[in-house]
């Protein structure tokens, strides 16, 4: 029994040196950076150097914190430029712990220290581009800007689209700015870029309903433009179709005219030939086109029609 009992108190005793071994021992990796606390107050400064350090068993916790860059990425705000318009900012920025005391002290946690951030860029970003136009957010510099043939006709002036400071200085400034704030509790800033920028809801609406109605205006244009090609285009054919059937007109006319003549020529040649004959055939002819079965004809013998009909009796 006894034995037995001391068996248990070595063990007992293992476990506990053990675990005291373990408290007493704390490890600094590469990336990491250690805060001692006892009885949650700091002791001493941060401890940075890699390796395997001592503390104080039991009364001593080593709190650790990231030395990498972290990502800040806040959630898109609604904010009003210098023109009047309302749009949606979505930025994001790098931040590092640069004093994990104060840090502690005054954020606690990383958790702590992304709800401090929000809030200074948030104010940062709102105060900063209040003070610029939309133009000036949308555009980094003033290099050369191609208007399309609808921004054209939209009449968009080319000074309207230069800009004095660009994308690129308005998201410095929010970071110079914020930047003089964070090292209160022990934040580094870096990197601040504005990710995407839109209208608002309302503002987008109306946006669209615009760019439809400027479209369909441009759409009724070239329909005009169009309509008025298209009659052009009938119209000279209408003028061309004339022009030819006139001359074919006069054409034809003129090959008549000069038939007619001939013929009349011919006619008056053979009449003077032999007038009889002439007449003897121009009767034959008369009789062709004026008598049929079906005619019926009530004349005096005497009449020059029968002319012909009564010599042949004699």
């Amino acid at each position: 029994m006894k034995k037995t009992t001391r068996l248990a108190l070595l063990a007992v005793g293992g476990i506990v040196l053990i675990l005291f071994f373990f408290d007493v021992l704390y490890i600094v990796s590469e990336t990491n950076q250690v805060i001692i606390t006892q009885f949650g107050e700091p002791m001493g400064g941060t401890v940075s150097n890699p390796g395997l350090h001592i503390k104080a068993p039991m009364i001593q916790k080593a709190n650790y914190f990231e030395k990498r860059w972290l990502e800040w990425d806040g959630d898109a705000e609604e904010i009003t430029t210098k023109d009047k318009k309302f749009i949606w900012i979505d930025s994001y920025a790098r931040w590092r712990i640069s004093d994990p005391l104060i840090f502690f002290q005054r954020v606690k946690d990383e958790r702590g220290a992304q709800s401090r951030i929000d809030d200074i860029l948030d104010g940062a970003t709102r105060n900063t581009v209040a003070n610029y136009d939309l133009i000036e957010l949308v555009r980094t510099s003033n290099r050369e800007f191609e208007l399309s043939e609808e921004s054209a006709i939209l009449d968009v002036p080319t000074e309207a689209l230069k800009v004095e400071a660009g994308r690129d200085m308005i998201s410095q400034l929010i970071l110079e700015k914020a930047s003089q704030i964070t090292p209160e509790f022990g934040v580094e800033l870096k990197d601040l870029k504005i990710k995407r920028l839109n209208y608002t809801n309302k503002v987008q609406d109306k946006v669209f309903d615009r760019m439809i109605a400027e479209r369909q205006r441009i759409a009724a244009k070239y329909r005009s433009e169009g309509d008025g090609e298209s009659a052009r285009i009938r119209g000279q054919k209408e003028r061309e179709l004339k022009r030819i059937e006139s001359g074919a007109y006069k054409t034809a006319q003129e090959l008549m005219g000069k038939a007619d003549g001939q013929a009349a020529r011919i006619y008056a040649a053979a009449y003077n030939l032999d007038p009889e004959f002439y007449s003897f055939l121009k009767t034959l002819d008369t009789y062709r086109t004026t008598i049929d079965s079906n005619t019926t004809l009530l004349m005096s013998t005497d009449s020059e029609y029968f002319k012909y009909f009564k010599r042949s009796d004699r």
